[in-house]
């Protein structure tokens, strides 16, 4: 099948990959002409492992295309993908001037009936918003029907996420345009939800919602696992153990960040008071999270009586392992805070460390380099788990630190393995080692 996708940010990119990795001839299309040269000659502009070799793989096949000319990108397509951004206002609601955009950039350049399927995530009834500006602005004689596909993509894993979904949901207007989108998904060999599109456009917000609170409750129960002495580890794999429950999403830690959910349980909310009805359990959830993302900071100013001139070693920026996004990640509020309270701080990232001045304008040093980052330092935050911080035996600390004092943001290391190597550690949740040589 014909495909365009329109935007080759993060949703598109990938979509427009993987449907070509399955055998349709795909077109992206873009505005950005840096980018556009740039995918051309095969470099990926976003980081995500494995797309990079499959993207190549599907040029060279001749199945997949980039432009920046709509009507080059949508000469004779069967369906085409809106995946661009929905950026958050200030008072939390999803900015939809780029999907409105790309429906009027469709409209005027149609010359064939089409499916118009909207993959960003976008408030209830945004899908009919569209397909009126479409309508309105669309040369007569042609037919378009609209489709809501919301994408359930973990930043890291996303080729994976739409290989071995859990689910693909489709959300349409008539039988004919979800048994269309069906075929095209075919070769995924994953179940396919059919639904109105109103249903469709709220399991996304919902499911994300929904993940959030799990975080979020976990969380709150780590904080009064440390008044009580209990350890949340324990509290959470008894807990997952229930079918009911599940093991996923219950690590407690400093909050969920990343371009998904807290958008869109800000979105949530928004969307629930345009509609007369106050979101208090996702209220309470955003500021829980809120209240997370400082709180290792309010452990430091517990355990020192001041930062000031203390080289404080910040290990990961980005807001998960596997990413260079630091979109409301920990890092954006820690960082800033720390430099405010007097701390030369050093941040060390294997991905995203060039990102840093990009995001943070609180001067620091960043480096991809972990042994030197910790070299010397008085105390070291963990704010990502990446896998060669959680693989580093907790020695190291002592042995490069001129202080080994750890505040493990993302529960690490065990704490047995802590007590071993004689380091100062707080986590999450969790009693905090204090070697005996200290009391």
């Amino acid at each position: 099948m014909k495909i365009a996708v329109i935007g080759t940010g993060y949703v598109g990119l990938v979509t427009g990959v993987a449907l070509a990795e399955i055998g349709h001839d795909v077109t992206c299309i873009d505005v950005d002409r840096n980018k556009i040269a740039e995918l051309n000659q095969g470099i990926p502009t976003i980081y995500e492992p494995g797309l990079g070799e499959m993207m190549l793989r599907n040029q060279n096949a001749n199945r997949l295309f980039f432009t920046d000319q709509h009507a080059k990108g949508l000469d004779g397509v069967e369906v085409i993908y809106i995946a661009v951004g929905t950026p958050q206002r200030a008072d939390g609601s999803a900015n939809l001037q780029y999907v409105e955009q790309a429906a009027r950039d469709i409209a005027e350049t149609l010359r064939d009936s089409v499916i118009v399927v909207i993959k960003s995530t976008v408030p209830v009834g945004t899908n009919h918003h569209i397909k009126e500006i479409i309508n309105a602005n669309v040369a007569p004689g042609i037919r378009v029907r609209i489709a809501s596909n919301p994408e359930f993509l973990r930043e890291g894993s996303a080729l994976r996420d739409t290989f071995k979904g859990d689910r693909i949901v489709v959300g349409t207007e008539d039988p004919e345009t979800g048994n269309i989108l069906e075929q095209v998904y075919k070769p995924f060999g994953i179940p396919i939800v059919k639904t109105d599109i109103s249903s469709s456009e709220m399991i996304k917000y919902a499911s994300n919602a929904f993940l959030a609170t799990k975080i979020s409750f976990i969380n709150e129960i780590a904080n009064l696992c440390e008044k009580l002495g209990a350890d949340v580890e324990e509290v959470a794999k008894g807990m997952g153990l229930d079918h009911r429950i599940g093991t996923a999403f219950l690590k407690a830690g400093i909050g969920y960040g990343g371009s998904c959910f807290p958008k869109d349980t800000n979105a949530l909310v928004q969307l629930a008071g345009n509609h007369h009805h106050d979101f208090n359990l996702l209220k309470s959830v955003i500021e829980v999270n809120n209240h997370q993302q400082r709180m290792l900071i309010e452990k430091l100013i517990t355990r020192f009586e001041s930062l000031a001139g203390k080289r404080v070693a910040v290990l990961g920026l980005a807001f998960k392992p596997n990413t260079d996004d630091l979109r409301e990640s920990p890092a954006l509020v820690i960082i800033p805070k720390l430099v405010d309270l007097g701390a030369d701080v050093i941040c060390y990232d294997p991905i995203a460390a060039n990102q840093g001045t990009r995001w943070i304008s609180a001067p620091a040093v960043y480096t991809k380099n972990i042994l030197k980052a910790l070299s010397g330092a008085d105390c070291a935050i963990i704010i990502t788990d990446w896998p060669d911080i959680k693989r580093m035996e907790p020695d190291t600390y002592a042995r490069l630190m001129a202080s080994p004092i750890v505040f493990d943001g993302r529960n690490c290391y065990s704490i047995s393995d802590v007590k071993q190597a004689q380091i100062e550690y707080y986590s999450v949740g969790r009693p905090s080692v204090i070697p005996e040589t200290i009391h």
